[in-house]
């Protein structure tokens, strides 16, 4: 079964060390993702070849940019960060496409930013990896970026990043405040503000990606329609529940999740137009990923949409 895999991350000379987060306490474990992700010759192909993943959608590993304070800086490492990755599928188009790495410092300037990635480098959407400097983008300040989302037809992968703050449920318990636990509810939130601040209702033919099985989302759409028109006090139509905007608008990939009941269930939730394989690499084990979806309990043109299809219409591979 041919496979595209779209949350799957690399780094720049530049970008690494100051800007790349570390999600384990292993040395070894670090190392090795670090030399990973800065390769892609060898590790990385042989990976793809092993695994039976024919082509990879690129972006930079979190936090990239959205950790830089600066903002000029901040756009000059993001251009830099697009050429080289433009550099490196060019090399290769076959095997590997490309996600824009985007400074949301500056609404214009990553907006512009995207249109040069995406009509100059072809690539085939952005990827954002959570808030920058505390604005969400949800916030006005993003609404110009937004509009050339939507003019440019392309999809945003909202990819966890770094809280903002710490707040007191995470103290004294490392454990939980990165992957395990809080980059999952803070991308979550940040899905939801789209969907509740307006976002998506104002810009109708924009396209979210989640990972990790769509960050829990797709187990409470229930939910979130009982309980906005709880909080509302009033019934909504149909098409303004936040189930009916999360389906019209968000997509989900299985990085990082390789459970048949979670993918089951996501399928159910969403549809199968709206789930595609991703592995999470180098953070995640490609063979294990792809051993998953080989093997999970779906239709042979299910699993088809999820391997590929639905990632050659969404993304125009």
């Amino acid at each position: 079964m041919r496979k595209i895999a779209l949350e799957e991350h690399f780094t720049t000379p530049e970008l690494a060390g100051s800007y790349v987060a570390r999600p384990t306490q292993s040395d070894t474990l670090f190392a090795d993702v670090e030399r990973r992700l800065a390769d892609f010759d060898e590790l990385r192909l042989e990976m793809m070849d092993k695994a039976g993943i024919e082509l990879m959608v690129l972006s930079v590993t979190t936090p990239g940019v959205q950790g830089v304070r600066d903002t000029k800086e901040a756009i000059r490492l993001a251009r830099g960060a697009n050429d080289f990755l433009a550099r490196e599928v060019q090399k290769r188009p076959d095997r590997y496409a490309g996600f824009a790495h985007l400074a949301l410092h500056d609404a214009e300037a990553a907006a512009a930013e995207l249109e040069r990635a995406v009509r100059e480098l072809g690539f085939r959407g952005a990827l954002i990896n959570g808030q920058t400097k505390g604005h969400y983008l949800d916030e006005d300040r993003y609404l110009p970026f937004w509009e050339r989302v939507e003019e440019l037809n392309v999809p945003v992968y909202l990819h966890p990043g770094a809280m903002a703050d710490q707040p007191a449920m995470f103290a004294h318990r490392p454990e939980i405040g990165g992957p395990i636990w809080a980059w999952t509810a803070e991308t979550a939130a940040h899905a939801l503000r789209l969907v509740f601040g307006g976002t998506l209702t104002r810009f109708p033919g924009v396209k979210i990606i989640l990972g990790h099985m769509g960050e829990t989302l797709p187990f409470l759409l229930w939910r979130l329609d009982s309980r906005r028109e709880f909080d509302l006090g009033e019934k909504l139509a149909a098409d303004a529940l936040p189930s009916a905007i999360i389906k019209r608008n968000i997509a989900v990939t299985t990085s990082g999740v390789c459970d048949p009941g979670a993918l089951i269930a996501t399928l159910q939730a969403l549809g199968d137009d709206n789930v595609m394989f991703s592995v999470d690499y180098p953070y995640e084990d490609p063979q294990l990923a792809c051993d998953f979806i080989e093997s999970a309990p779906i239709g042979a043109d299910v699993r088809a949409k999820v391997c590929h299809g639905n990632a050659e219409r969404l993304l125009r591979l």
